[in-house]
């Protein structure tokens, strides 16, 4: 009997290939979850790297806001306190009269000696 040394060999290459498919896949699968685990990993810190500097803009604006806040009503205050030491009796009845002659006043309510307004003219 002879043996076709060919067929043999081909029947070892295939013996082979097949072992290597059946070895390799299962493999692959694991080093495939593997490289995936890690790129999801990869993406979380990243995802949470741009969470801090989101947070971190948040509060540098809420505190240059609040500061700009505080500036604003300094501001008022001190207009507040010019304008306090330059009031007088006069100005108030100036800007009284003046608000008078504007055309908007429908109705003026004029104070009684015990500070309370006529509501009706009766005449």
């Amino acid at each position: 009997m002879r043996i076709d040394w060919v067929a043999v060999g081909g029947i070892i290459i295939v013996t082979l290939l097949l072992g290597a498919v059946l070895w390799g896949v299962p493999n692959y699968k694991v080093y495939s979850r593997e490289l995936n685990g890690k790129a999801q990993l990869k993406e979380a810190e990243w995802n949470r790297q741009i969470a801090i500097q989101e947070a971190e803009a948040l509060k540098e604006s809420a505190k240059l806001k609040a500061e700009a806040e505080v500036t604003r009503a300094k501001g008022i205050a001190e207009a507040n306190e010019i304008i306090s030491k330059s009031l007088t009796k006069e100005y108030i009845q100036y800007k009284f009269v003046e608000g008078l002659n504007d055309g908007n006043t429908e109705v003026i309510y004029v104070p009684t000696e015990a500070n309370l307004p006529i509501l009706e003219a009766r005449g």
